[in-house]
């Protein structure tokens, strides 16, 4: 067998059917034209769509592209979207929940204003999204769930309680989950993304002593661009991932050794 062989038959998702939240965005519109340019069809709920860019990207690899505008947060809302995907595609072989927020604050100024948004997006969106997901998954006997965890999966969040607490819960999650859906050929795992070079980090960018600080910690010397997290987002939703469970994979450059 030729490596080009290999990697059709391993890492295509020709005829795959993606749900990718928050796919039209940021990390998120990374994570969506990976799996569009490994042949997969991607449906993306959003609470706007964007330009047409998302949607001429991804239909530029020969594939569909279908948005929703949706709130994920509200109740009934999942399980529409859900089934919207799965009328509008045939399936949901993909779930990427990749929707979330970080709102930034010292202690005593961080309250429940912003501390319950955070939750709902990040922590309750991702599992109503999973479980309505599993709901499809299960009879079919096949499926891939990838949680977008973070660094605050692993560390603290200074200013940020909310995003380390719902980053630290979807890890949880992801195991849980792995270790239920597997005896259904469900695989269930994370990526955990460094630090990129996006528009919400523009602002820490452009301030040469929070750059540099950021920097420093680095082994990789330089920012993630999204197209780094393509590779794991691939291999994590093909067929190459089947016996791997329950896994943060971190696409940080490093960052977590140093």
């Amino acid at each position: 067998m030729s490596i080009t062989d290999f990697a059709m038959g391993w890492f295509s998702l020709a005829g795959k059917n993606a749900l990718v939240t928050g796919g039209n965005t940021g990390l998120g519109q990374a994570f969506a034209l990976a799996l569009a340019a490994g042949g997969a069809n991607v449906f993306v709920p959003s609470l706007a769509d964007d330009d047409g860019t998302t949607r001429s990207l991804i239909e530029a690899h020969g594939v569909r592209y279908e948005f929703v505008e949706a709130d994920i947060t509200a109740a009934g809302v999942p399980a529409s979207v859900v089934q919207g995907c799965v009328d509008r595609l045939g399936s949901i072989d993909v779930l990427v929940n990749s929707a979330g927020i970080c709102p930034l604050a010292e202690v005593l100024d961080f309250g429940r204003e912003q501390w319950d948004p955070t939750v709902a997006i990040n922590l309750t969106a991702a599992f109503e999204m999973s479980h309505e997901a599993a709901r499809h998954m299960i009879p079919q006997r096949s499926g891939k769930i990838i949680n977008i965890c973070s660094m605050f999966s692993f560390l603290g969040g200074r200013w940020s309680p909310a995003y380390a607490a719902t980053k630290h819960g979807i890890a949880g999650f992801t195991k849980a989950y792995a270790d239920e859906l597997a005896g259904y050929g469900i695989q269930v795992n994370g990526i955990a993304p460094g630090y990129y070079a996006t528009a919400i980090t523009a602002a820490t960018r452009s301030d040469p002593a929070r750059n540099q600080a950021v920097l420093d910690h680095i082994p990789a010397d330089r920012w993630g661009e999204p197209v780094d997290l393509m590779g794991a987002t691939v291999f994590l939703a093909s067929r190459a991932s089947d016996y791997v469970n329950g896994h943060i994979l971190a696409v940080d450059g490093g960052y977590l050794v140093r």
